[in-house]
């Protein structure tokens, strides 16, 4: 979502470029820049420590030079923004996630006035101020992010979201169509759908659309040649979704489906809307309808409370589905939230030595579940390179994904950067499969 953001914004900008206008300045270059943008996120601690060093960090050249201004905006400014404006003169603009659509007017003021400071924080969860800018301008050519949905109305015990982010709010539909057309005539070919809860879309509507309907639109639309979608709450998962992941060649056979725990009791306290069983249901519904389904979750240890025996029921959750990847943490207190508050908090050693086991437990699985993956071939994006120093040769490797959503790296042409081929799997890690185009 803050990639999202964060590109809308950028191509907002450089739309109102030169002459006197904005001008990107490229990485290698940033002390050049007289203005700094930091969209944050603010679901982990870690996360907001990041961004109070990233704030911290433009001291010395504040102090000599007056620049750059800075401005936080996501999730992370309705959390910290306040304090950040306080602390740090050359912070000059916060905005809450909500008010994205004023940034580019109030980014002008803040450059234009000196003296200038805004604070663009949310006050009414409900209200939104859209930004309409389709992402001509993105950290990858070939593949986007478009919203459907902002907010959350579910307000789980550990989850920040519905404070920062505020409530629910499906995007219209006829909106998110155009977007997507736009996006496709601009040369993606593949496109993830994004919401807190995805399933939830349509359910503020007052006619008939759903979640599984928008999706079968999207999937249809002339060109695009990949669907995807993240993220999916399992109480509002239902079969219609299924149906259409099932018949729809272009929505992609991938799911991640956070679980966050395997225990009943624990999920109790967390607020989620379904036991362990009824989660294990729709995994075996799922499965049933896209026997090559690429299943991830998400999944806390250390919840307050947590005992040995709670722990060792995700354990046995990871063993009996089996998921493709975990995105594993440790629980995190987020102040404001009710889990923040209650008794039973553990000590950080035992959360991060249980993290610890839960990880050992799912690489072994992903890795069986890659290594069984071994010579098959599966149509594969060229979108990017891979991260530089895996090849002993120090050629220069390229990355895709698969239709199950799991990262390979293999030899390419520049040429064929955009386009699709097919891969022949040579190798499998836990967090990546290697492999050769076919032919």
């Amino acid at each position: 979502m803050n990639v999202y953001d964060s590109d809308r914004l950028r191509t907002a900008l450089t739309r109102r470029g030169s002459p006197g206008g904005w001008e990107e300045v490229p990485p290698e270059k940033e002390d050049e820049a007289e203005l700094v943008i930091i969209t944050g996120c603010s679901v982990r601690a870690k996360a907001e420590q990041k961004v109070w060093s990233e704030l911290g960090r433009y001291e010395t050249s504040w102090k000599k030079d007056r620049r750059p201004v800075v401005a936080l905006t996501g999730c992370v400014a309705q959390s910290l923004g306040k304090r950040a404006l306080s602390r740090f003169p050359w912070v000059r603009l916060v905005a809450g996630p909500r008010h994205i659509g004023l940034l580019p007017d109030g980014l002008r003021r803040i450059m234009d006035d000196p003296e200038t400071r805004l604070n663009l924080l949310d006050e009414d969860p409900r209200t939104f101020f859209e930004l309409d800018e389709v992402t001509v301008r993105r950290e990858n050519p070939y593949r986007a992010y478009v919203t459907i949905a902002y907010g959350c109305d579910n307000f789980c015990s550990y989850c920040i979201v519905p404070y920062v982010r505020g409530r629910f709010l499906s995007r219209p539909r006829d909106d998110i169509l155009r977007e997507v057309r736009a996006l496709v005539g601009d040369g993606v070919r593949e496109i993830t759908l994004l919401g807190q809860n995805v399933n939830s879309y349509g359910k503020d509507f007052d006619d008939e659309t759903t979640f599984a309907s928008l999706l079968r639109e999207v999937a249809r639309v002339d060109g695009l040649a990949r669907v995807r979608f993240v993220t999916s709450l399992p109480q509002d998962f239902t079969s219609g979704i299924v149906d259409v992941m099932a018949s729809e060649p272009a929505v992609c056979p991938s799911l991640n489906l956070p679980i966050q725990a395997g225990s009943d009791r624990i999920l109790k306290l967390m607020n989620r809307k379904y036991t362990y069983a009824e989660y294990l249901e729709k995994v075996r519904m799922t499965r049933a309808a896209l026997p090559e389904l690429g299943l991830t979750t998400d999944l806390i240890v250390g919840f307050p409370g947590e005992t040995e025996e709670d722990f060792e029921a995700s354990l046995n959750a990871l063993r009996e589905i089996r998921f493709d990847l975990v995105h594993s943490a440790a629980y995190s207190e987020r102040e404001g939230t009710p889990a923040a508050t209650m008794p039973g908090a553990l000590p950080q050693n035992v959360r991060l030595e249980r993290l610890t086991r839960l990880n050992a437990v799912q690489d072994a699985i992903t890795l069986s579940i890659n290594e069984g993956l071994v010579g098959k071939k599966y149509p594969v994006l060229v979108d990017s390179y891979a991260p530089r120093g895996l090849a002993p040769t120090g050629e220069r490797l390229f990355q895709g994904r698969t239709p199950t959503d799991k990262v390979v790296i293999f030899p390419a042409d520049e040429g064929q950067m955009g386009q699709f081929v097919e891969v022949t799997i040579t190798a499998a890690e836990s967090w990546c499969l290697h492999g050769e185009i076919a032919g």
